[in-house]
């Protein structure tokens, strides 16, 4: 069975005066429909030069930072990767 292709999620970030991008929160649709927000406890910027696959088997370049974020889903700990298509404005979640 292939990976899933991401889906496109909201996410709340600050913008820092560097031009550094820090994820905050990410909203996401469960099973049911029902929005589920989640604060990022923790996260790094896991994005590299070039154009190459993901391990989620996403084809990314230079214009996709890709963060690797931690999220407490019901009490675990969950490990998620967010891609921000910054050209376009946009955030996929992969998990």
């Amino acid at each position: 069975m292939g990976k899933m292709q991401p889906a496109n999620v909201d996410v709340i970030c600050q913008h820092t005066k560097d031009g550094d991008v820090i994820p905050m929160r990410v909203r996401v649709t469960d099973e049911d429909g029902i929005y589920q927000a989640y604060t990022i406890k923790q996260y790094r910027n896991i994005s590299r030069d070039g154009a190459y696959t993901t391990p989620d088997g996403i084809f990314v370049c230079n214009k996709t930072m890709i963060f690797e974020c931690k999220i407490t889903v019901f009490g675990h700990d969950k490990t998620i990767r967010l891609y921000y298509e910054f050209e376009k404005g946009i955030w996929k979640i992969a998990a």
